[in-house]
């Protein structure tokens, strides 16, 4: 039996509308008169997730450092990237999304030295904390990790997504060295099994060394297309995101649409539409980690992780108007159109 969708009521009870800037909590200003050195540790580049987390320090008064290091979209780039930490002893690392977490402070329940345990982290971009074991729960990290998660919950993106267009079949494209990647394919499965639906999940094939490769990606999609695949959905995967320019084309070339998870997969990507939280909110929110541990002296551990209240239905109607698939008309009085 189907799972009921979405109706507008429904998605705007969940906090999905227009998206806004974060406001700086009361009593969050932060003039010490010190500066801070903070270590910024990006995958792809700073993005608006980095915009927002500066914007952030700037308003809440925090005189800071920034050192900015880019992984270059090759997490093998992360040891030459903290090399240097004994000498440049930061007082705050931030790092973006799973892989570079992960490399950076390790599994709560490691004991493996090369991992940071003295410096606090405060992480943005990571789908799942505490299935990827960054840290034992959302409400208590417990560690020197804290951060902002950026994705709407598995359920609310697939009732999302029906609600666009009804399906019976999913098709998934993930790297299979992402243990969020991991998790979000699980609760795919778990929601399309309530509802009767099937889901095709593909790995992304390796290299030598286990990483993921886009080799052959445009002949997978065309093939979830064959399987009958009504949507392809983009989940959280960091890999997947440094591919977008060939897996949303090859997509639209078999007509296959394309629901994403992430702001990016539909600003940047060629989605066709996503339920999502806006980038710069999440910066944000990560910021106000930062200005709790270096203003107030508030260890991470006891700073909870943290999602935003607010979500965003994104819909590029460029796409739309190439796959001949159009939202229904109400969905339009509250979700936000990309034209270009």
């Amino acid at each position: 039996m189907r799972r009921p969708m979405l109706d507008r009521r429904s998605l705007l009870s969940l906090g999905v509308g227009a998206g806004a800037s974060l406001a700086l909590p009361r009593g969050l200003s932060a003039d010490t008169g010190k500066t801070y050195k903070i270590l910024m540790l990006t995958f792809r580049g700073e993005t608006d997730v980095e915009r927002g987390f500066r914007d952030l320090l700037d308003t809440a008064g925090l005189k800071t450092e920034i050192i900015s290091r880019d992984a270059r979209r090759d997490i093998a780039n992360l040891p030459s990237m903290i090399a240097d930490l004994a000498t440049l002893k930061p007082d705050l690392i931030y790092t973006w999304g799973t892989p570079l977490t992960l490399g950076v402070a390790g599994p709560f329940d490691s004991t493996d030295p090369k991992f940071i345990r003295d410096i606090p982290v405060v992480f943005a971009l990571v789908a799942a904390p505490v299935q990827a074991r960054i840290a034992p729960s959302f409400a208590a990290p417990g560690r020197n990790v804290t951060g902002a998660v950026h994705v709407v919950p598995t359920d609310v993106q697939m009732k999302a997504m029906q609600s666009f267009m009804d399906f019976s079949t999913v098709g998934i494209l993930y790297s299979t060295s992402e243990q969020n990647s991991d998790v979000i394919v699980r609760e795919v499965k778990a929601f399309c099994d309530g509802m009767g639906a099937k889901v095709l999940a593909r790995p992304f094939k390796n290299d030598a060394s286990g990483r993921p490769t886009a080799e052959g990606v445009e002949d997978m999609v065309a093939q979830l297309r064959a399987d009958k695949a009504d949507w392809l959905y983009l989940l959280p995967d960091t890999f997947l995101g440094t591919i977008y320019d060939r897996v949303t084309p090859a997509a639209l070339a078999a007509g296959l649409p394309t629901f994403g998870a992430a702001e990016l997969a539909i600003r940047e990507g060629g989605a066709l539409v996503g339920l999502v939280s806006r980038y710069y909110s999440v910066g944000q929110l990560a910021g106000t980690k930062a200005v709790e541990i270096l203003a107030r002296g508030t260890p991470a551990s006891k700073i909870p992780i943290e999602t935003l209240k607010r979500f965003s239905l994104i819909i590029n109607m460029r796409i739309a108007k190439s796959l001949g698939i159009y939202p229904p008309i109400a969905m339009l009085n509250y979700a936000e159109l990309v034209t270009g």
